[in-house]
């Protein structure tokens, strides 16, 4: 399989990666697109972390709230559009 790079400072780059790292043009792609794809999944973790975080925290405040004798439920809001 060939991936043919048309872009010189991409070409510079990688063949720079490569020799950095003493490994061929292959490998060097390789390891840079896994180093990256574990970057992305490690990021989508903490986004998710974080979410969690806030819908808790949310659910907390939520619970705080005054509650209400008022029952919500069908004929709630048949009285809301008068029927």
């Amino acid at each position: 399989m060939v991936i043919h790079v048309k872009d010189a400072e991409t070409d510079a780059l990688v063949r720079q990666l490569a020799e950095s790292r003493g490994v061929g043009i292959t490998s060097a792609i390789r390891e840079a697109v896994e180093e990256a794809l574990s970057r992305d999944a490690q990021a989508k973790d903490e986004v998710g972390v974080s979410s969690d975080i806030k819908v808790k925290a949310m659910l907390e405040r939520w619970d705080r709230l005054p509650k209400s004798d008022v029952v919500i439920d069908k004929s709630f809001f048949d009285d809301l559009w008068g029927e």
